[in-house]
């Protein structure tokens, strides 16, 4: 099934950057009538300065009735929501073994509950509508167990069940659900860190074997974007930013080789770690 994307209304969350900004300059582009939601007004107004006239929208998707506002108020204004874009994400950088349950619960507040409170608020105005679509952007790392990551791993592994729920329980409906794996994407977005300064390319190293190399190359927001669109022009049930995403999350399920590969990423972390 295809559709066009002119006319259509999109409500982008985690918009002030990375994914969320590229893909908001990409739907306006492509004729859409954008809402971005974000925190940081800021950088909203900064996006919003390229585009045609969007939908500004302050938000804290970690908290419910925000969450719950900014599809209210993007109805309100717009008349309708035919795609919501569930991107905003926590990320926070900690070992496992001193991990808080305050970074635990921050990271699923962000990553799952919000889009949990977005999407629910959505499908009721989908369902008034007679459909709609939903975007989780997930993350295939909660298959590999990324080292030093694991409030964004266990909240994407979250988000993970809740799409596939949705999907079967909104299956006919003329609501579809899609989720998306980008793998790593090189932002400008810092994550939040527990043990210092640490840069994108912690995990990565070119002393690691060919295989963790590549599942650990960075592709550009811009490139994910193109996808989004792609994505909403003619919607899939799961869509891998590229073969080798899929190949890693097939690998992921031989444990010999996902444990060898998720080791060479913790070993080259703390390698780096102690050089500082």
């Amino acid at each position: 099934m295809r559709s066009k994307i002119k006319g259509k209304v999109v409500l982008i969350t985690g918009a002030s950057s990375g994914i969320g900004a590229a893909a908001a300059l990409a739907y306006d582009r492509a004729g859409a009538k954008v809402a971005i939601a974000a925190r940081r007004r800021e950088k909203l107004e900064q996006l919003a300065a390229g585009m045609n006239d969007p939908l500004v929208l302050q938000v804290d998707v970690s908290i419910e009735e925000e969450a719950r506002r900014m599809i209210r108020e993007t109805v309100s204004h717009y008349g309708r929501i035919d795609v919501l874009v569930n991107n905003a994400a926590l990320m926070i950088v900690t070992p496992a073994e001193t991990v808080s349950r305050d970074d635990l619960l921050a990271a699923f507040h962000t990553n799952l509950l919000g889009a949990v409170s977005a999407t629910q608020e959505a499908i009721i105005q989908m369902k008034r509508q007679g459909g709609g679509q939903i975007i989780n952007v997930g993350s295939p790392g909660f298959m590999m167990g990324i080292p030093f990551y694991s409030p964004y791993v266990c909240s994407k592994a979250a988000l993970c069940a809740w799409t596939r729920t949705i999907q079967a329980e909104l299956a006919g409906s003329g609501i579809i659900v899609s989720e998306y794996f980008p793998g790593y994407i090189l932002t400008d977005s810092k994550p939040v860190s527990r043990i210092g300064e640490v840069h994108q390319d912690l995990l990565m190293s070119p002393k690691q074997n060919w295989l963790t190399r590549k599942f650990t190359k960075p592709k550009t927001p811009e490139y994910v974007a193109a996808q989004l669109i792609k994505l909403a022009k003619k919607p899939k049930v799961l869509t891998y930013s590229d073969p080798s995403v899929r190949i890693g999350a097939f690998i992921s399920n031989i444990s010999g080789f996902r444990l060898s590969l998720s080791t060479q990423m913790a070993k080259t972390a703390r390698e780096k770690l102690a050089q500082r």
